[in-house]
């Protein structure tokens, strides 16, 4: 095994090449046409992307050790245990807009771009505030105790409607009244407006702030973070729950509706 110490820019590099590749091939290759995702199908992604992940820790074992292997597994069944409500609020605000099954898929692949990029900036800024203070694990401790029992109790529908980027985006931006298309730009009228489709994304991209804030902390509060690989570890859990959430939510989704 590699000294820990060694987690460099090209661990990063490389890392973030299989992402662009596992995504380019999904929507690329896969889903290139938007239609409705299938229980079978659904059930056939969130194995192989579950697969992937633990593969994945697999090879971190191998290079860097079984202590980064194992934070990497803890970190991933976090992400994914609370992701389980994600799922859910992805099944409001698609019923809330009424986007059609077919379109969906588009919204969360795009969605989950945006997260990718977000999460990394949540990993980074805590990873940072670690090095810096040592008491914040205490905090992102308690954060995850805290994020478990408001999911244990929580019942109230989130509303859409009250989402303040959504507001904002509906009073300030060129909007289309192109319902129905799985675009998110359209040009009408002489100028390019966006689609509602393209709201939704944002409610979506918007949402996932909330979860970053409860997720990543709560990642934190469970693995050892004095590693030298802690970032690398903690971005690494987050991306790989994330990419296996689509198809988490289309067999959710799909058996509720069976």
């Amino acid at each position: 095994a590699v000294n820990l110490a060694e987690v460099s820019l090209w661990h990063w590099g490389a890392f973030t090449l299989m992402v662009v590749s596992l995504l380019a091939i999904d929507l690329g290759l896969f889903h290139r046409e938007s239609r409705v995702t299938t229980v079978r199908e659904a059930f056939i992604w969130t194995v192989v992307w579950c697969s992937l992940a633990m593969a994945f820790g697999g090879l971190l074992w191998r290079l860097l050790g079984g202590p980064a292997a194992l934070d990497f597994v803890t970190g991933y069944l976090v992400e994914w245990s609370l992701s389980m409500d994600n799922v859910f609020v992805f099944a409001v605000i698609f019923s809330y807009f009424r986007v059609p099954p077919a379109h969906q898929y588009r919204v969360l692949y795009w969605g989950i771009l945006g997260a990718i990029i977000m999460r990394l900036s949540f990993v980074l800024a805590g990873a940072e505030l670690l090095r810096r203070f040592e008491w914040m694990s205490l905090v992102f401790g308690l954060v995850l105790i805290v994020t478990g029992i408001r999911m244990a109790i929580q019942d109230d529908d989130p509303e859409p409607e009250r989402n303040l980027v959504l507001r904002l985006a509906r009073r300030f931006l060129p909007l289309s009244h192109g319902h129905g298309t799985d675009r998110f730009v359209l040009h009408e009228n002489g100028r390019w407006c966006l689609t509602p489709l393209f709201l939704v994304l944002l409610v979506v991209e918007s949402t996932d702030v909330v979860f970053a804030v409860d997720s990543v902390p709560a990642i934190f509060g469970v693995v050892d973070t004095s590693t030298q690989y802690i970032r690398f570890i903690v971005f690494a859990s987050n991306v790989f729950a994330i990419l296996g959430l689509r198809p988490l939510y289309f067999l959710l989704a799909g058996m509720m509706d069976a």
